[in-house]
């Protein structure tokens, strides 16, 4: 049994998503990010880092209750613990990992980024908006570019790279990037969304109460460590 610690964000949905996948059976914790309770004790001692997802796999290595933290970790932990979605072969093992950390180090954080001045900064954030909008827009290009020569993100087959970046893709309409510009982004993404596994993991995730949009200014202050939780 794996105890999943999760909420609604992407990097959650890369993980509901590798689970249902490789049919491994866990029970969701929800830490509820916009309460603090990713700083509470308990779940500190699982993630110093006080971030969710996260995940303890009670069938470790050794058969002693393991803890993973750190998405991409999460999702080449599983991988190698079912043998699913990340290939033996070097060559093209380490052509999916290419494109797992393009998701790692440039999608989710290019991305989020532009999500947080979007939604959540005061305004006057002009440069700041410019900046992410046209750094989310040229990833969505070489994504493009990448699906014009091969079917999925790590080569010829659905990999842990397609998994890590199709969550950070579900928004592309509000992001300003139309499918119907992309069409090696749209038949990528259709095809991911129809996936019974992708559908399951999507499914358990709307079915979520977020207190995102009841967040008091506090709440945000201290997720977003500004304010009085800023360090100096």
């Amino acid at each position: 049994m794996i105890d999943l610690y999760a909420l609604t964000s992407p990097n959650v949905q890369k993980i509901y998503i590798m689970l249902e996948e490789c049919g491994l059976p866990y029970k969701e914790h929800f830490v509820d990010v916009w309460k603090g309770d990713q700083y509470k004790p308990e779940f500190a001692k699982i993630n110093p880092n006080n971030k969710i997802p996260a995940i303890v796999d009670h069938d470790g290595p050794g058969g002693k209750p393991y803890p993973v933290i750190e998405s991409g970790a999460i999702l080449m932990y599983l991988a190698e613990k079912t043998g699913k979605f990340l290939p033996k072969d070097m060559a093209k093992k380490y052509d999916v990992l290419q494109w797992l950390f393009i998701q790692l180090t440039g999608v989710g954080p290019m991305f989020g980024q532009w999500t947080h001045f979007k939604l959540f900064a005061p305004k006057g954030n002009d440069y700041s908006m410019a900046r992410y909008t046209s750094e989310i827009k040229r990833l969505y290009e070489v994504l493009e570019t990448r699906l014009g020569k091969v079917p999925y993100l790590g080569g010829q087959e659905y990999s842990i790279a397609d998994i890590a970046t199709f969550p950070w893709t579900r928004n592309h309409d509000a992001q300003g990037v139309k499918w119907d510009d992309n069409p090696n982004l749209a038949r990528w993404f259709n095809a991911i969304n129809e996936r019974p596994a992708v559908k399951a993991a999507l499914a358990k995730v709307g079915a979520i109460k977020s207190n995102r949009e009841t967040a008091s200014d506090d709440d945000k202050d201290r997720f977003f460590n500004r304010g009085r939780y800023a360090r100096a």
